[in-house]
């Protein structure tokens, strides 16, 4: 009986034995199996008339090619799992580009051939001109296909910095339900303020930055009747505001830090400042001022000087003229004003050390009815932007002895034309209350600007440039008839 088990244990035995060896067989790994259309040896693989990029490739090949493929376009991290390869070909497959990070990962490369391929060199192929300058492998000559401007041009030869692939945008961050005319921004206490005036309400409407909801919010007012201007001046650490109402007279207020209010410390002669339009804030010296343009028949535009105590009218100029707009800049080292007008060509006046008043100099031709004037620098040359609410308006450049013609934008219902510097980027924003807000960039090598961007501003009035931590810009627009508008300022790396 005993005897007659035997067969039957060795039999069982065996059978055990062989599960154990094909479950150990089940767990090695399958060796990947070489394409359909790819012949493979041990270290080579040829693939021709592929569709796409195998993922079976087995991973000890140290040569892999393609030939007469019909794919155009390669996935990123196609060849992550072929570590040991030495030489790529993807000549003559109709490639336009290649992703970013192709070669990453394959540390052994010495040869690559991306001859015969239609590559487009745009942004997208910057990494790859980075590449080919630091690449220790061998690489053919390749070429451009496209764009037209580089069509022949030799890939291996390019600099990164002929890419340029940085663009820039505003697009809509924070929307304020009211309607607005001017728009300051002052740094106090060792934070960005914005300042808004709301002509229906009266109010100047103080913003400050919320860093934990990351986005502006409203801190205090100062209330009043038809407010037109809310302008801030800072001297010694104190914040003054200069509020031009064209009904109940203006005032100017200061910033009591211990009661955390503003309180009015001053009215502004109501006899020569009948109808305020626009207020300039500057320092000549050691002496600060303020301008007002009074836009009224029997008013007058006037300057006004800090004693230390308050503001009392230094010099009036430009009587009954109805001033829309003025402005301070420096031309040649010294300082000037300009007096824009709905009756005459925009006035300019100098400043006389002599007699410390702005005595005039002379008016910008050809350029009648000009609602405002507003400067910016390129270097160390002055250019202004003057608006026409009718016909065009104009950017003119200093040339030594008066201001020349330079370039003219079609504008309909524009009452602002503002140039603003975010960062390295120059531009003029021209508003119009008929049309589409145009925004204009500098063009360094033509030395004028070019269209850039539309924004959607019903009746804008003025626009800012708003820069937080150093971090975030943004465009204030104020709108006459909408709402007030938030724009950021974004900065594109289209070769990324």
């Amino acid at each position: 009986m005993g005897n007659a088990s035997r067969p039957f244990r060795r039999i069982a035995y065996f059978l055990c034995l062989l599960s154990v060896l094909l479950l150990t067989e089940g767990k090695k790994p399958v060796k990947p199996k070489c394409p359909a259309w790819c012949t493979c040896t041990k270290d080579n693989a040829l693939c021709e008339n592929a569709r796409s990029i195998p993922r079976s490739v087995p991973p000890d090949v140290i040569s892999l090619s393609f030939v007469r493929s019909a794919f155009t376009k390669i996935p990123e991290g196609s060849f992550l799992l072929t570590p040991s390869l030495q030489l790529l070909s993807l000549a003559n497959n109709n490639l336009q580009s290649l992703p970013k990070d192709i070669f990453k990962g394959l540390d052994s490369l010495t040869n690559v051939d991306l001859r015969g391929n239609a590559f487009n060199c745009d942004c997208k192929l910057k990494w790859l001109v980075e590449w080919l300058g630091s690449t220790n492998a061998t690489v053919e000559d390749i070429y451009c296909e496209s764009p037209p401007e580089y069509k022949k041009r030799k890939i291996n030869s390019l600099s990164p910095k002929e890419f340029d692939c940085i663009i820039t945008e505003f697009e809509v961050y924070q929307s304020l339900p009211y309607q607005s005319l001017s728009v300051d921004t002052f740094s106090y206490m060792n934070d960005e303020h914005v300042v808004i005036a709301q002509p229906f309400t009266g109010k100047c409407i103080f913003l400050e930055w919320d860093h934990v909801e990351v986005m502006f919010r409203n801190y205090d007012n100062i209330t009043g009747t038809s407010t037109v201007v809310c302008k801030p001046i800072v001297i010694e650490s104190q914040l003054y505001v200069i509020v031009a109402q064209l009904f109940g007279g203006s005032h100017i207020y200061k910033r009591d830090i211990f009661a955390n209010k503003f309180i009015k410390i001053q009215d502004i002669e109501i006899l020569k400042i009948r109808k305020p339009n626009d207020i300039e804030t500057f320092r000549i010296a050691e002496d600060w001022y303020f301008v007002v343009a009074d836009s009224s028949k029997a008013g007058f535009t006037t300057v006004y000087k800090w004693n230390g105590n308050g503001f009392y009218s230094h010099q009036s100029l430009h009587a009954w003229y109805r001033d829309t707009d003025v402005e301070y800049l420096e031309i040649s080292g010294k300082p000037h004003l300009i007096l824009s007008s709905s009756s005459q060509r925009p006035v300019i006046y100098q400043w006389n050390k002599g007699t410390n008043e702005f005595v005039k100099r002379f008016d910008i031709q050809d350029m009648e009815d000009a609602y405002a004037v507003k400067h910016f620098k390129v270097k160390e040359d002055v250019y202004i932007c003057l608006t026409r609410f009718i016909g065009d308006s104009k950017v003119m450049k200093w040339g030594g002895s008066a201001f020349l013609d330079l370039q003219r934008m079609p504008s309909r219902g524009s009452m602002v034309f503002q140039p603003l510097q975010i960062n390295n980027y120059q531009y003029a924003i021209l508003g119009s209350d008929y049309s589409f807000t145009q925004v204009y960039y500098w063009d360094a090598e033509k030395a004028k600007f070019v269209k850039f961007q539309e924004l959607n501003v019903q009746a804008p009035r003025s626009f800012i440039h708003v820069s937080i931590d150093k971090q975030r810009d943004f465009l204030f627009a104020s709108s006459f008839k909408g709402t007030t508008l938030i724009y950021k300022h974004v900065i594109v790396d289209l070769s990324a």
